[in-house]
């Protein structure tokens, strides 16, 4: 609810703050007052675009500070909060308008952008006119207001919950899809590498093993006749018998030598010992360079293969075995592709099939609900003196989404027989503002969270029909708040509270002000809207007679 507004500087106003109300608000006033510059006002702290040189002239910059009064539940605190800015019970807009046009906004003393002001003003203001393309007149938004009549919120929830899953079904299917044909894009490749891989089957060490036999048989060749001819040198030809043959010789002679032999004799048994280990190790050595050709063959034959297949697939050696099992892997899904593929599009028919029933069931119910709203807004047109006029809400078939598949329209005849049409191209200015009245008064629920502006919306209208005009005003702002710009005194007599917007000059410069108008000062107000600028003692008593009926 908007509790008041400040302006400072703005077109032919110098400084002007406004305490609002709830109920019905009337502003008043000639034409040139100054009255539409009170919404370019709002409409400047809301982020609204409108004319792009605000700043009165002289001053070097305009400024209009807007304070709501939020209850908890209302939509702009959810706002504020995913745009990190404070809430709370007051909300207070603030914003600049520099004279070289720069301009900068702020919410509870916190900068901000002017897409985050225009997403509060969805939720604070509602305007209404002649040329309102915000709101009744803008068909994107009628299918949403049938909803709201219709009560459809459950039903919704269930339509696009529906939607989610048949969406994310059809995703799941994507992705299976898309993987199965690269998987079968190499399919000859992943069978032939994984028979391979089988067939050669490395192990892991099984290069370096191979590698180190293979160097030691290329090797062998080499050394194998230096050995065999140290071992000869070594055995009982060689050093072995001599040794032998003299620890025989000493051993014989010892005991005549006085002792002097004992040590050799026993260090030369102790080489003989080691002797005998280092000619067990050279035949050892001996065994082992014995090796087939063939072997050597066979060993290089693997090797070469191991580290072949290791380049092709661009892995380590060692790696191959787990590479053979993730081509294997990937294999024994493809071979299971076929079944998985199967799942999901049975997945996606069975979400196809409740989103299908519940975007029906939605759609049955938009078409109940569009037969009371025409039949409610024919009522309500016959007192606004247009029972001749025919409305209805078009409901036609539309691409699937989230909301369903429905396209919802509000269509006009101005007569019986007439072509119908959108509102704002078939009705003229006076007929438009009271389609809309009517529109309004019907879809209006608990809209007590929003400001409705209604900006001449009695335009072309007078008597009875001007009257009916502002009782349906009246009942609209019940609990709510309502701000009028109007002509019509019948209007004017309905509101709780009223404003007369008037302008004066001022050392040579012209300014507009709003002044609250008591109860004395509404008579004659309302006497002039009657009389013109001469009034009367007979338009004061038809203004009373207004006011207190």
């Amino acid at each position: 609810m908007l509790r008041a507004l400040d302006i400072r500087d703005m077109l032919i106003i110098d400084r002007l703050e406004l305490t609002f109300q709830p109920g019905l608000n009337a502003l008043t006033g000639e034409t040139g007052a100054g009255k539409s510059i009170l919404l370019d006002s709002l409409g400047f702290v809301l982020g609204w675009r409108g004319r792009a040189e605000l700043v009165r002239q002289g001053a070097a910059q305009g400024e209009v500070v807007a304070e709501f009064e939020l209850h908890e539940k209302h939509p702009a605190h959810a706002i504020l909060a995913e745009a990190g800015l404070p809430g709370g019970e007051e909300l207070i807009l603030r914003r600049v308008n520099t004279a070289e046009g720069r301009k900068t906004a702020w919410v509870n003393d916190r900068r901000c952008s002017g897409e985050v002001l225009r997403a509060l003003s969805e939720t604070l203001v509602e305007l209404h006119g002649q040329h309102d393309d915000r709101g009744l007149l803008n068909p994107r938004g009628h299918r949403a207001m049938l909803d709201d009549f219709a009560g459809a919120g459950g039903q919704l929830a269930t339509v696009r919950s529906a939607w989610s899953e048949m969406s994310r079904a059809r995703k799941l299917l994507s992705e299976v899809e898309s993987a199965l044909a690269a998987m079968r894009a190499e399919e000859e490749f992943l069978r032939h590498a994984v028979t391979e891989l089988d067939k050669l089957d490395p192990q892991p060490g099984e290069d370096a093993e191979l590698d180190a036999r293979r160097r030691m048989m290329q090797g062998a060749e080499r050394i194998r006749d230096d050995v065999a001819r140290a071992y000869d040198l070594l055995g009982s030809d060689g050093a072995e018998g001599a040794m032998s043959d003299a620890l025989r010789w000493l051993e014989g002679v010892s005991d005549n030598a006085g002792g002097q032999l004992e040590e050799p004799v026993v260090a030369l048994g102790r080489a003989l010992v080691e002797l005998g280990e280092a000619q067990d190790g050279v035949n050892a050595s001996l065994q082992a360079l014995d090796f087939n050709p063939v072997e050597l063959e066979a060993v290089e034959e693997r090797l070469f293969a191991i580290r072949a297949l290791a380049r092709k697939h661009d892995v380590a050696p060692d790696d191959l075995g787990g590479f053979a099992e993730t081509l294997r892997e990937r294999l024994n899904r493809l071979d299971a592709g076929d079944a998985d593929l199967a799942d999901r599009r049975v997945a996606v028919e069975t979400a196809q099939a409740a989103y299908n029933k519940a975007a029906k069931a939605l759609s049955t119910l938009r078409q109940r609900a569009a037969s009371k709203l025409d039949t409610a807004v024919m009522a309500e047109l016959a007192p606004l003196k247009m029972e001749r006029a025919v409305f209805q809400t078009e409901i036609t078939p539309s691409d699937p989404g989230p909301e369903g598949a429905d396209a919802v329209a509000f269509t006009v005849a101005t007569n019986p027989g007439a072509p119908s049409g959108p509102l704002n191209k078939i009705a003229s200015g006076g007929e438009l503002s009271r389609f809309l009245l009517a529109l309004k008064v019907c879809l209006t629920g608990d809209d007590s969270a929003r400001t409705m502006i209604f900006d001449e919306i009695d335009r072309g209208v007078g008597g009875a029909t001007a009257d009916a005009v502002g009782r349906r005003l009246a009942a609209l702002a019940q609990g709510g708040q309502v701000l009028v710009v109007t002509h019509s005194p019948q209007v004017a007599a309905r509101a709780a509270y009223h404003w007369r917007v008037q302008k004066h000059v001022t050392d040579g410069q012209t300014l507009s002000t709003v002044v609250p108008l008591a109860q004395a000062d509404r008579v004659d107000e309302i006497a002039r809207m009657v009389a013109g600028d001469t009034i009367t003692d007979e338009a004061r008593a038809a203004a009373r007679a207004l006011l207190d009926a």
